[in-house]
């Protein structure tokens, strides 16, 4: 069963439909939206300050989810995908982005809406990317624009295949279990 462990007072919440795979933490003042699946070991620390996690996010296996002791929060949209192996720390990513496999985004950046951060990418502290672009690179920079329906049709038809993914997983949806608690 996964870990969902309460911390200096804050209980995590997780909203309805949510998938939580068995090994995936979840710690402290993190609040998750409906229809979000929290992949194999992706680990969402909110032990030092607060993470928000919107609507029909997908967290992908091996991603790290963390912030800084008084001084970030990380704020995830509605619709966002993190690949696999992702760390945001103290991070704000808007409605409908894309955070590519790998990729590192930095406190107090910002990823705009339908924005794409490439695979590998670093994104530094305090870079804002806006909505729209794709960026990519060690450290990131501006690539090109992105088609702002292509991208969010794209964004939007990831999460609603990991929404799907998540269904058949049917069993094993823990964010049901804390709910008889």
């Amino acid at each position: 069963m996964a870990i969902i462990h309460a911390l200096r007072g804050f209980e995590p919440e997780i909203g309805k439909g949510c998938f939580i795979a068995e090994n995936a933490v979840i710690v402290g003042d993190v609040k998750i939206g409906e229809d979000c699946s929290i992949w194999y070991n992706a680990v969402l620390r909110g032990d030092v300050n607060s993470i928000r996690i919107g609507d029909r996010v997908n967290i992908q296996d091996g991603t790290v989810i963390h912030t800084l002791y008084e001084k970030s929060v990380t704020e995830i949209g509605n619709d966002v995908s993190v690949g696999h192996n992702v760390v945001i720390h103290g991070a704000k990513i808007c409605d409908y982005a894309l955070i590519g496999m790998g990729a590192v985004v930095m406190d107090h950046a910002v990823v705009g809406e339908g924005a794409l951060v490439a695979a590998g990418a670093v994104v530094l502290s305090n870079t804002k990317i806006g909505p729209h672009e794709l960026w990519g690179g060690q450290p990131a920079k501006f690539i090109k624009m992105v088609e702002p329906e292509k991208a969010k049709e794209m964004n939007v038809k990831i999460a609603k295949n990991y929404l799907m993914y998540s269904k058949w997983y049917d069993g094993h949806n823990h964010a049901e279990l804390l709910e008889e608690k």
